[in-house]
């Protein structure tokens, strides 16, 4: 296989990687940034996020894009792998005093060629309504600092509504917000609505309509994320507690927890069919849990630091099963009547919650695979794949069906409709895939079906090692990160649990099964990346102080469990890809239909065009040369 970014190194910046369907190459003239591409000095700031919204413009460009680079707030029109970048004009451009902007969210129902519907949070607690197209301020909410005093970390809109969102602090609370109304000019009052474990839930009381309508207090210490399920009826919430916790959004129910194997959890997602959460954190992991199941099924090893954002790739997912998926519980009407959302909500069924290939001949599932990513403060890309010999590890092989791997440049069908399949990745011992270039290459295999569900066999499964990382003894090669446990006995891993807890260590890479690549991981793991923003405000140290006194009892009662299975008890995957693509802490992973988004904390937001899509950008719009401070 040919170098990838033109070197070898392991220190060295990648332009380029190699997947199953093609090569992904970084377009250094789609790069979007301040319009002086000065990398920005991020000592201190706030995390640089990205946000995307289409306003269906007929001269097809309708793509916009948002990011915060400190105090500034950038609106530009978003060119893809189409065209060059034009940091000179952008649409509207915002900087701000005594705060700054901490992550941001379009509503897509409301967005139009003319106009569209901002939220953005701040480092102060407040959350601002603006329309960036219209260069107008409409709204702020929590302008006195009345319902929270503390740093906005992730808001977004509800699915289906245009006017309701939900709001988290890293006060660990939650709160639902209508647009249409105030806030009030004295602090709220609140009746608990409902309790559960480590939860609550409480209505506002007042006399009139105000937000907020509900305050959700999760967990303890901060909030890092929560994200809506694809149907938008389930809540998923990450917290610096280390747990995941899903809620059914409308009956305010606890349907499932999962802790992390060390630290807090900071990012979250679903995969586009609703089954699976994959969450990271401070662990250095990713770990897979299933919805329908609640329990990990699977865990991640090949970040060094933290693992700051994991998205699933709708477009390289694949989902062929005979039987429809699992409807979610209906909400609960009477709940939604007491807390008077005011505004309707027309929860349309997402396209994503429909991504299977039915198969009328049998129910027994065909193809699976799960193509996920991550990114993390050691400035590394992973991408992961999720296939059936995890998912289903009592299936024989025989019963499992090759496929050649294709990827599609199909948008997303409408609902109802059944979504082109893009990836399939077999479980046979050799699988024949084409690349970009018409050549076949044969990839070996050499995982194992019929494997109980909480072990760990002997060799793990290589569903998710590169071509020439496939080799039956499990070494790894440069640029790649095995995490593979080597065959030992159970009692040695518990023991090696039992430390980890007892020193406390918040790096995963002292769990290392091998000696020599666990010095290796000790020299390599960042501690400067480690230093996240969740420590960026004084109320937030406070919450990390009182957390981490008890975080290790916590650890010990929950290991072992079906909250955190031992490292024995689950498949532990590797990275198909683990690169080094920035100089700083990588903050924004986002997959397109053409390409991946990623950002890093100099402020650089980067675009990687999918295998077959480079070609999109036409090279008389390239500027002669790349710009200085560029991520090349």
């Amino acid at each position: 296989m040919a170098a990838e970014g033109g070197g070898k190194e392991m220190n060295e910046i990648k332009t380029q990687f190699t997947t199953r369907e093609g090569v992904y190459k970084l377009l250094t003239h789609s790069e979007y940034s301040r319009p002086n591409r000065v990398p920005f000095n991020s000592q201190g700031s706030n995390p640089v996020k990205v946000s995307f919204v289409n306003v269906n413009d007929q001269s097809g460009n309708g793509d916009r894009i948002c990011f915060n680079v400190g105090r500034e707030l950038y609106f530009y029109i978003y060119k893809g792998v189409r065209k060059a970048a034009d940091l000179s004009k952008p649409i509207d451009k915002r900087i701000y005093k005594g705060t700054q902007p901490t992550c941001h969210d379009f509503n897509p129902l409301t967005a139009t060629a003319e106009s569209v519907s901002l939220l953005v949070g701040f480092s102060a607690g407040q959350v601002q309504l603006i329309d960036p197209i219209k260069k107008e301020t409409s709204k702020l909410f929590n302008e006195e600092r009345l319902i929270d005093k503390s740093r906005v970390t992730c808001v977004r809109w509800v699915p289906g509504s245009e006017s309701l969102f939900l709001v988290a602090h890293s006060s660990g609370s939650m709160y639902l917000y209508n647009v249409e109304n105030t806030c009030g000019t004295t602090a709220p009052h609140y009746q608990l609505l409902k309790q559960g474990e480590n939860y609550a839930v409480h209505t506002c009381k007042s006399k009139s309509a105000r937000n907020p309508l509900l305050r959700w207090t999760v967990g303890e210490g901060a909030l890092n994320e929560f994200a809506f399920s694809p149907d938008g009826k389930f809540l998923a919430c990450a917290s610096q507690d280390g747990f995941l916790r899903v809620f059914g959004f409308d009956a305010a129910e606890l349907h499932g927890t999962m802790k992390s194997y060390f630290g807090g959890l900071l990012c979250v997602c679903w995969s586009p069919d609703g089954r699976y959460i994959v969450a990271g954190g401070e662990d250095d992991l990713v770990t897979v849990w299933s919805f329908l199941d609640c329990r990990v099924i699977a865990r991640g090893h090949g970040h060094k630091s933290w693992v700051s954002v994991v998205a699933f790739d709708h477009c390289t997912t694949s989902v062929e099963d005979g039987d429809p998926p699992a409807e979610f519980s209906g909400s609960d009407e009477d709940f939604h009547e007491q807390i008077h959302f005011g505004a309707g909500r027309d929860r349309a069924n997402s396209s994503h919650s429909r991504l299977s290939k039915r198969n009328s001949t049998d129910s027994r599932p065909v193809s699976v695979t799960y193509r996920f990513g991550s990114v993390g403060q050691d400035t590394q890309l992973c991408l992961w794949d999720l296939t059936e010999d995890i998912l289903f590890p009592h299936l024989p092989l025989s019963r499992t069906r090759t496929h050649t791997n294709v990827m599609s440049a199909t948008s997303p069908p409408a609902t109802g409709q059944t979504t082109t399949t893009t990836v399939s990745i077999t479980t046979t011992t050799t699988t024949t895939t084409t690349n970009s270039g018409g050549t076949k290459d044969s990839v070996s295999n050499s995982s194992t079906s019929g494997n109980p569900v909480n072990s760990l066999p002997g060799t793990l499964p290589r569903s998710n090692s590169l071509p020439h990382s496939s080799n039956p003894a499990g070494g790894s090669t440069p640029n790649s990160h095995t995490g593979s446990n080597s065959s030992g006995s159970t009692k040695g891993n518990s023991i090696i649990d039992s430390a980890f807890i007892a020193t406390g260590v918040s790096k995963f890479a002292t769990l290392s099964l091998h000696d020599s690549r666990k010095e290796r991981h000790e020299k390599d793991h960042k501690r400067n990346h480690s230093m996240g923003h969740i420590s960026s405000k004084s109320s937030d140290k406070l919450n990390q102080l009182s957390s981490s006194r008890t975080a290790k009892a916590e650890a010990a009662k929950t290991l072992g469990t079906t909250l955190c299975p031992r490292m024995e008890e689950v498949p532990l995957l590797e990275p198909l890809v683990c690169k080094k693509i920035a100089h700083e802490r990588l903050t924004v992973l986002i997959f397109l239909e053409d390409c991946l988004v990623t950002a890093c904390q100099e402020g650089f937001v980067c675009t990687w065009a999918r295998p077959g899509k480079v070609g999109l950008l036409s090279s008389q719009n390239n500027p002669a040369s790349s710009p200085s401070g560029t991520v090349v």
